[in-house]
């Protein structure tokens, strides 16, 4: 599941991993500090990229700050 430094899943789409990382973002404990509507401010993230993420993090036990 791991991408070079990123281990987000790729079917959530490369330019959203691509951003995601450029933010900071490489790991999903990360995303349990943020909420879905903190990364849709982020270009190129959007609804469905949250829809899979959210699911990874329920997948391996956690959520994202708001849920």
């Amino acid at each position: 599941m791991t991408t070079g430094q990123n281990e987000f899943t790729p079917r959530i789409g490369k330019v959203a991993r691509c951003q995601l990382a450029a933010h900071g973002y490489t790991r999903y404990a990360q995303l349990a500090e943020v909420t879905p509507a903190e990364l849709l401010e982020i270009h190129g993230v959007g609804p469905g990229a949250i829809r899979g993420l959210g699911e990874d993090l329920a997948a391996i036990g956690m959520s994202f700050a708001d849920s």
